[in-house]
């Protein structure tokens, strides 16, 4: 498929694609990108679901967030889409983001599927985020190649092309704000895992180097109804490099927490 821009609907401060009818699910990008990453799954999910993308603060067509933005901050703003209790599913920054709504709002949460998700990162992976998020001023955007070849090795794909127009049309305040966050986050705290009610899915590549298989097993190990599906092949952009097996996956899961 292409990721062709799409038209926008404003609810609360944020710019979303929102399509189909049905019971709520809301989808959360990583940094960087915006809400067409996710076309492959709002197409499958709208067939039988209301999705929502939303563009978080500071990426697509959202505003920044004001001054010095934390996780709390990225939360609130996104909450506002929730006008019913929903089933959220985030990529990367963006499931970290989904696994705090789950923690801070359980009663708009009916489940919640966290793709590519950070937990309790090493010290190399550390250094290497915090270096990555100092280099960040603000004002200019970097040359995202070796953010690329991070996500997709150095193989040219529409994916990654689609990606690499989205990193250098980043709003770079947005980009470095989102960035710095998701720098100093390490993944919740065992007690607030523990205390999540709603179910977590808990999605990643085998191939993946910075949100290992490994993290997603420890994730669902503390949660009380979590588990954890690994998808041969695919590393961290796999919602658009393996759409089809995450879409099953994802339809799945939505219709058994309905």
């Amino acid at each position: 498929m292409t990721w062709i821009t799409q038209p926008r609907s404003k609810i609360g401060a944020l710019a979303t694609i929102s399509t189909g009818t049905g019971p709520l699910v809301v989808l959360i990008h990583g940094v960087g990108l915006r809400s067409e990453a996710w076309g492959a799954q709002t197409e499958a999910l709208s067939q039988t679901c209301r999705v929502i993308a939303v563009d978080m603060p500071g990426h697509g067509a959202s505003p920044a967030l004001v001054t010095g933005p934390n996780m709390a901050d990225y939360v609130e703003a996104i909450v506002a889409v929730l006008d019913e209790p929903a089933i959220v599913i985030g990529h990367s920054f963006g499931a970290m983001i989904a696994l705090q709504l789950a923690i801070r709002h359980p009663a708009k949460v009916k489940a919640m599927a966290a793709l590519n998700a950070i937990h309790r990162r090493d010290a190399d992976a550390k250094a290497a985020v915090k270096s990555r998020a100092d280099e960040l001023d603000g004002r200019t955007i970097a040359n995202p190649t070796a953010t690329l070849n991070r996500w997709f090795g150095t193989d040219v794909s529409p994916q990654r092309m689609a990606c690499q127009e989205w990193l250098r049309n980043a709003n770079p305040a947005g980009y470095r704000d989102a960035y710095r966050v998701f720098a100093i986050e390490d993944g919740a705290s065992d007690a607030d895992l523990n205390a999540i009610q709603c179910p977590v899915l808990c999605l990643t590549g085998a191939e993946e180097p910075n949100s290992t298989p490994d993290m997603s097993r420890k994730i669902v190990a503390l949660v009380p109804n979590g588990r954890a599906e690994i998808i041969d092949g695919a590393a961290h952009m796999l919602p658009m490099t393996h759409a089809l097996r995450v879409n099953t996956v994802l339809a799945e899961f939505i219709v058994s927490n309905l």
